[in-house]
């Protein structure tokens, strides 16, 4: 087998020559891992003198005594807690290797993939419905779920030939998908499921050492696997014909290998819920330390990971002064930025994420069409008033019985569509000002760097309400779009880096509000019933705020319409007409900042209607931009009041928030987006 060649890696884009000879020199892996573990172990020495002084140290090991709760603490919870630390971190490194050799990318890693979503909703759907499942171990359970929900990925991007970035890209939106279903199943079984999902959350706490005791032969066993497999492992780095001409078997090597890394991330999940990116970071760390054989990655990456675990555990223990703060939630913090940085590392080979394949024809009477919109969103609206269910049944709503539920229902209902119709516009102008198809507020992290902002705002002015949050949010969208503008600069603007690099700050958001739910702040739930996109608390006057913008943004966006004409012919075209484009951008991305930001406030970081309205406007044939622009406003307006009527029928009396409900129903239409 050739030594593999330094510069770009021809199947991830990796560049594998820069920046790795000098760093190989200076920082080799093996030193890496003392180093760290040195910082790990001195960290948890500490921990262990804070509970109990280092001369009962060797007693509290071998014979601890049943009369010293301290002694006992230190033998059943810390040094368990060590232990579990070092053997999550290998499996979940040895995991992201062998994930990563096996689909030739760099991103691949357990939480990347889908694994942990899937392993999180399959335990949910197995307490609420199948129970006896769970006599097989949570593990088992989890390993199905994973293992269905990696397919599903496979499935997508199997006719790409696993493309590198559109893998991860699925991996990530299919994570987010089967995670608002997990939502969905703990506010409609909120009791029965609770517990799980507070402990899925990715904590290390121990009371014994049942768990080490099951996870180190099981880890030792894959570890074996995976050396047995190391010279059909390192044939993959061939393309397919060469690999093949050899006579290796691709589809048993691969089957084998992932089989192998979603048993070790399904071990993990069962045992102590989602540690992300620690999978991610354990490979990359090491190939970066000069790891580049495979065989080398095999060792130095699950070391490097399982002392980055420990190190971040033990930091975790010491910032918590006592309290179970999830160490998964910390590490999602960590490595979410670690996978903004992979993905400036990563080129872009050839479109990977494209235009779907819509009628691009443009309609011969746009005008008929979008008369029909309003009046289907009117109708929608006049049925969502009206029909509703109780105690009794379905029922519909006449006379006075309709002027009666019309203060209930008809603030919540025009702020949905307000927030429908301003996703969509938003939507428009993103795709519009960066040539990118996929560009979304929800996709490019706008939505979640306006909830982060808002999480702040909530913890620094208590009682602010909507219209006290409206500037800060701005703020925080445009901010967010500008870093996002930054990031994909390098790329040029390319539309699968740019949505990764969103889902990143959508992951940092999901971390954020673990750690802030495990902090026993009262406040959080405000925030979580804001974040969840219910409209359950609207008020008139939020209703009459959020309106009277959307009808503002009616008034302005269309004035736009020429510049969102040029601007796609490009820059030097663009000045050559006499549009300024630097003002023109800023004057469109601050139009989106507020849109993204009003809605955000009411429907939360996260429904898809931005990218949905777009495209289902251009499937329509309304290809130019003012058509465009009022047909998908009207779309979305449609699919949000659908999904908020949907939210208060579906599991009547208990009601599920419109965001989630659109999350749902967009996660569906973007995986078959990404399929064709």
């Amino acid at each position: 087998m050739p030594r593999m060649r330094t510069g770009m890696d021809r199947r991830t884009g990796m560049d594998r020559g820069a920046g790795m000879d000098g760093v190989s020199h200076s920082l080799r892996p093996a030193a890496l891992v003392l180093l760290l573990s040195a910082v790990a172990l001195a960290l948890a020495a500490r921990n262990f003198q804070v509970v109990l002084p280092a001369g009962d140290w060797w007693n509290a090991v071998l014979h601890p005594s049943e009369a010293d709760m301290r002694q006992l603490m230190l033998h059943y919870s810390l040094l368990p807690r060590l232990c579990a630390s070092l053997l999550c971190g290998a499996a979940l490194g040895l995991a992201g290797v062998l994930f990563q050799q096996v689909l030739r990318n760099p991103l691949a890693e357990p939480g990347t993939l889908g694994v942990f979503a899937g392993a999180k909703l399959a335990l949910a759907a197995a307490t609420l419905w199948m129970p006896g499942l769970l006599v097989l171990g949570q593990d088992t359970v989890g390993f199905l779920g994973g293992s269905l929900a990696v397919l599903l990925v496979l499935a997508l991007t199997w006719k790409r030939d696993l493309s590198p970035l559109l893998v991860i890209l699925s991996g990530l939106v299919v994570s987010l998908y089967l995670d608002a279903i997990s939502k969905t199943l703990v506010l409609v079984h909120f009791d029965a499921l609770s517990d799980l999902f507070k402990w899925q959350a990715g904590s290390l706490s121990q009371n014994s050492w049942i768990m080490v005791a099951g996870l180190l032969p099981r880890l030792g066993i894959a570890a074996i696997i995976a050396l047995c497999m190391l010279r059909p492992l390192a044939l993959l780095d061939l393309d397919d014909d060469g690999a093949r001409s050899v006579g290796l078997s691709l589809t048993a090597a691969r089957a084998l290998a992932i089989a192998v890394a979603v048993v070790l991330s399904a071990f993990v999940a069962g045992s102590v819920g989602v540690i992300g990116f620690i999978g991610l970071a354990g490979p990359a760390i090491a190939r970066y330390a000069g790891a580049r054989r495979l065989g080398e990655r095999l060792v130095w990456g699950p070391l490097i990971a399982a002392a980055l675990l420990t190190l971040a555990d033990q930091l975790v223990q010491i910032v918590a002064g006592g309290a179970d703060l999830p160490t998964g939630s910390v590490t999602a913090l960590i490595g979410a930025p670690l996978l903004l940085w992979l993905i400036r590392k990563v080129r872009a080979a050839g479109p990977v994420v494209t235009r779907p394949r819509v009628a691009l024809r443009q309609s011969a009477r746009p005008w008929r069409l979008t008369v029909m919109l309003l009046a289907l969103l009117l109708l929608v609206l006049w049925l969502t008033l009206s029909l509703g269910r109780v105690e009794a049944g379905w029922t519909w709503a006449l006379g006075d019985e309709f002027h009666l539920l019309m203060q209930w229902r008809l603030p919540r209902v025009a702020a949905a569509a307000a927030a429908g119709l301003m996703l969509s516009m938003a939507g428009v102008l993103l795709q519009r000002v960066t040539g990118n198809a996929m560009a979304s507020p929800e996709l490019l992290g706008i939505s979640a760097g306006t909830a982060l902002v808002m999480i702040v705002s909530v913890l620094l002015l208590p009682g602010a309400d909507r219209a006290a949050m409206m500037l800060p949010a701005s703020l925080g969208a445009f901010a967010t779009l500008l870093l996002m503008l930054w990031l994909g600069r390098r790329s040029s603007f390319a539309p699968e880096h740019m949505l990764l690099a969103g889902i990143a700050l959508t992951t940092i958001l999901g971390a954020v509000i673990s750690v802030l739910m495990f902090s026993g702040d009262p406040r959080i739930v405000t925030v979580l019933g804001w974040l969840a996109g219910s409209t359950y608390s609207v008020t008139g006057r939020d209703a009459a705020l959020v309106c009277s913008i959307a009808l503002m943004m009616i008034i302005f966006v269309p004035l736009t319409g020429r510049w969102l004409s040029i601007l796609p012919l490009g820059v030097a075209t663009s000045s050559a007409l006499g549009v300024t484009v630097r003002r023109t951008r800023l004057v469109l991305l601050a139009l989106t900042a507020i849109m993204t930001a009003a809605s955000t406030l009411l429907v939360g970081p996260l429904s898809f209607i931005g990218l949905m309205a777009p495209h289902m406007a251009r499937m329509l044939g309304l290809n130019r931009p003012m058509a465009q622009l009022c047909a998908a406003g009207l779309l979305g307006a449609i699919l949000m009041v659908f999904a908020d009527w949907l939210g208060r029928m579906v599991a009547f009396p208990w009601q599920i928030p419109a965001g989630i409900v659109a999350t749902c129903l967009g996660g569906t239409y973007f995986i078959w987006l990404i399929r064709k």
